[in-house]
């Protein structure tokens, strides 16, 4: 089990929101097999966790594009590769079923690369935005000319 730690936070809240989610996810699927739920349980809240990941890297990078992110392609490259190890592990694990060591490698495996992608690349892109954020001039109706 992973609990929410305040040093994950971004300060932006939708993505801040939506990594607990992701969190409170993989801990289902700990939970699911710690209490020997039937497999389907199991896969079942992977298959939430895949989509789930999908819109969250779709709600990230929308996000990045609307900043003109700089390092938007390598952020990107990250999410796909995650994907695809996650959709491969998913697959294993629906094929073989839940096995203590399979869902130890889906739970480490999404845990650890979760966590340092928070602190290290959504970090970054957070603070890129907060950035930008401070210098955008305000819209034009607000501006008042004399």
């Amino acid at each position: 089990m992973y609990k929410w730690n305040k040093c994950l936070e971004t300060g932006h809240n939708k993505i801040d929101n939506q990594h607990k989610l992701w969190i409170s996810a993989l801990n289902s699927v700990t939970d699911a097999f710690l209490e020997g739920k039937a497999k389907e349980e199991i896969a079942k809240t992977m298959e939430f966790l895949i989509l789930y990941t999908i819109k969250h890297f779709s709600d990230e990078e929308d996000l990045m594009l609307s900043y003109n992110y700089t390092d938007y392609f390598m952020h990107k490259r990250c999410h796909e590769e995650f994907k695809i190890n996650v959709k491969s592990i998913t697959r294993k694990l629906i094929k073989e079923g839940p096995s203590e060591k399979l869902v130890e490698i889906v739970i480490f495996t999404v845990r650890d690369w979760l966590i340092n992608h928070i602190k290290n690349n959504d970090f970054q892109m957070i603070n890129y935005i907060k950035t930008r954020e401070k210098r955008r001039l305000p819209a034009l109706e607000t501006i008042k000319f004399t």
